[in-house]
């Protein structure tokens, strides 16, 4: 069971709250949805049920947080940890080990369990994720959602009082996403609490018994999901309660006019590894056009063989008309990595945008950067450190940070995860506009809202091998 009565909490150096007189409980069984708009606290309240509040990141914490009855501030970091298991939004930020096997086994191993066991369950636990052709891979060659079923199966090896999840589909297709509901349930039935942070509400309706909205650190409503009305939601952001699939119902185009970029015998493949991309040739035009695939398929790949980021195997790369060199791609393509920790390297938000811009050869960067913390709801947060913003704040940077490059040609991978709806619609009106002044935009992602909102035309991966009669995909 989980248990906050009264609980305030305060970040060192910090002279207001995150979080306010919070009080509720999560009993066995229970699955609770907590979500809100980013940075409305929902980080800091996984930190403090998994004792990295206060323990970890200090501050000072008024009332109590109990677990299966035990005060966590009388309690040992460690031993918090035996009682309460979390997957993060990040699931790199957990892993202790290089290989996947080592990962899901490493919880057991530390605590003794017999080899003979830790086989046994490990084969139990691959099963039920889909990872038993990954078990002898490399964590870093995975896709992230693949990266968070080995978080989540690495979880599952033991028996926990509590779980959170971090935003747990934020990576993982829709089918992957059900897949996880059901394991959810399971779990219920087996007497574990379960607290879930996310935004995308329409996975959630049959799995969770409450939802807990917060802004700015306080309950601004506590029910269930009928609660959740449309003029509640667009007061406070919230994401749809129904979403339609629409993926394989926007046209794939074939080539007509003059793309923008436009690519020819692709070819590429892993050290080791078969080719996961044989001989394709795209275009891409002005507009938006989805990218979609099971997780593994190789969209993060095919983003960063645009960019130039992996080095093709083979393939030519043209850029309205010009032949380049791939090495030179990102001279006229930006890219948001899904990890946006990977692209904030300044000390403040509008230094992150400055040097995005000056890197782009803008001239007035202070006014353009200014701009930007307006379109991207950005200026509350202009002088703090790129990495003390919440993974949606982080988000919406690392696009605005893009657009200051004002490409020929964006690609974003999985660019709202993390993102509430209030920002979800604010990106898609940039990207539409984005589109409009000519430009191609590719959108890797399994979030079914954003394909509703902004995608033209669908690019579905695996990629075929073409042959010369084949047109080309977009």
């Amino acid at each position: 069971m989980i248990e906050l009565k009264n609980v305030t909490y305060t970040y060192p150096h910090s002279d207001r709250p995150a979080l306010s007189n919070l009080s509720f409980m999560v009993r066995p069984g229970e699955a609770i949805l907590v979500t809100g708009v980013s940075g409305c606290g929902k980080s800091t309240l996984i930190r403090l049920i998994n004792g990295l509040c206060p323990h970890y990141y200090g501050g000072n914490v008024e009332g109590t947080i109990c677990i299966d009855g035990k005060d966590n501030m009388k309690e040992k970091l460690c031993d918090i940890s035996h009682r309460v298991g979390t997957l993060f939004q990040n699931p790199e930020s957990q892993f202790f080990a290089l290989g996947v096997e080592e990962e899901i086994s490493f919880i057991s191993e530390c605590k003794g369990m017999h080899p003979k066991e830790i086989q046994t369950k490990l084969s139990q636990t691959a099963e039920r994720f889909n990872l038993k052709p990954f078990l002898k891979s490399i964590i870093h060659e995975l896709s992230q959602g693949q990266k968070q079923k080995v978080g989540l199966a690495s979880l599952m090896m033991e028996p926990l009082k509590a779980l959170i999840l971090d935003e747990p589909t934020g990576n993982l297709d829709p089918e992957a996403t059900l897949e996880l509901a059901e394991e959810i349930k399971k779990l219920k039935a087996q007497g574990v609490a379960i607290l879930i942070v996310d935004h995308r509400l329409y996975w959630l309706k049959d799995v969770v018994d409450k939802v807990i909205v917060l802004e700015k650190g306080k309950v601004v409503r506590e029910g269930i999901f009928p609660d959740l009305d449309s003029e509640f939601r667009e007061k406070y952001g919230l994401r749809k309660l129904e979403v339609t699939d629409k993926r394989l119902l926007l046209p794939v185009k074939t080539s007509s006019g003059k793309p923008i970029m436009k690519i020819s015998k692709l070819s590429f493949s892993y050290p080791r590894q078969p080719e996961i991309i044989t001989d394709a040739s795209l275009e891409f035009q002005q507009g938006i056009c989805g990218i979609f695939g099971d997780n593994g398929a190789g969209k993060t790949t095919l983003a960063r063989l645009i960019t130039g980021l992996n080095k093709a195997k083979s393939g030519t790369f043209q850029v309205k008309g010009k032949t380049i060199r791939q090495k030179d791609c990102l001279k006229h393509v930006a890219v948001v990595l899904q990890n946006s920790d990977h692209q904030l390297y300044m000390r403040t938000v509008f230094e992150e945008l400055r040097a995005s811009l000056e890197a782009a050869g803008c001239k007035g960067g202070n006014d353009a950067a200014e701009e930007l913390l307006g379109i991207f709801d950005l200026k509350e947060l202009r002088d703090r450190h790129p990495h003390s913003l919440s993974g949606g704040q982080k988000q919406r940077l690392v696009i605005a940070c893009a657009f200051a490059k004002k490409p020929d040609v964006i690609i974003l991978d999985e660019p709202t995860s993390g993102l509430d709806g209030a920002n979800l619609k604010r990106i898609a009106g940039a990207l539409k506009k984005l589109s409009s002044e000519g430009k191609a935009v590719l959108v890797i992602t399994h979030d079914l809202e954003l394909v509703d909102l902004i995608c033209d035309t669908a690019l579905h991966l695996p990629l075929p091998v073409q042959t010369a009669n084949q047109p080309f995909i977009n």
